[in-house]
């Protein structure tokens, strides 16, 4: 069985809900898109796991990233922030 036959749950933070609920509806639907798909491939082209933080992984969104945790064993994914690039490894 491959990834993209197991549908994950996915958990948002609420960190990074409060931050989805506040910005201009086309970047937040992008997002929210993003983190979607994430339910049917954890691990989408161009994805990449973080260095020395753990089983971190990103994904990026035109200049926003989605910092996300993948829990292989349980088919979750938490989405840990969603940030600017700028901003977005911070406090990690």
């Amino acid at each position: 069985m491959n990834e993209g036959d197991k549908i994950w749950r996915i958990i948002v933070r609420p960190k990074a809900r409060r931050r989805l609920k506040r910005l201009p509806n086309p970047l937040k639907e992008r997002l929210a898109l993003a983190i979607e798909q994430l339910a049917y491939q954890p691990r989408p082209i161009g994805s990449k796991k973080l260095v020395d933080v753990g089983d971190l992984h990103r994904l990026r969104v035109g200049d926003w990233r989605i910092i996300y945790l993948i829990k292989d064993g349980q088919l979750v994914i938490v989405v840990i922030d969603v940030a600017p690039r700028g901003s977005a490894y911070r406090n990690l």
